[in-house]
């Protein structure tokens, strides 16, 4: 049964939403695009971080470990895209949703 974090970040992929949160001690401003497990089974969601702190530059993917963000909204905001994809993603191993695949081609 899927965590209460994994169910808003998966309805924030289905209605184009951004989500805010905490994770590793970051406030994290995110567009999540897939969700699902890793291959050892944990929650994970690769998401478009667009804004808010990181250890890193931004704009950047992020596999995020779902079972460590905290404090997790749903807010309204334009929905951001993400850069290229130059290489295969390998965050998400058993996709639960993708926002390409399952969202959007049943428009």
């Amino acid at each position: 049964m899927p965590s209460a974090t994994y169910n808003l970040f998966r309805d924030a992929i289905l209605g184009e939403q951004q989500v805010v949160c905490t994770y590793r001690r970051h406030r994290r401003e995110l567009c999540p695009h897939i969700i699902g497990t890793n291959k050892s089974g944990e929650e994970v969601v690769l998401a478009w971080q667009f804004a808010g702190e990181s250890s890193g530059p931004l704009p950047q993917w992020r596999c995020l470990r779902l079972a460590h963000v905290r404090h997790a909204q749903m807010c309204q905001g334009r929905w951001h895209e993400g850069g290229s994809h130059r290489t295969a993603q390998t965050c998400v191993s058993d996709i639960d949703l993708d926002i390409n695949v399952h969202v959007r081609k049943l428009r």
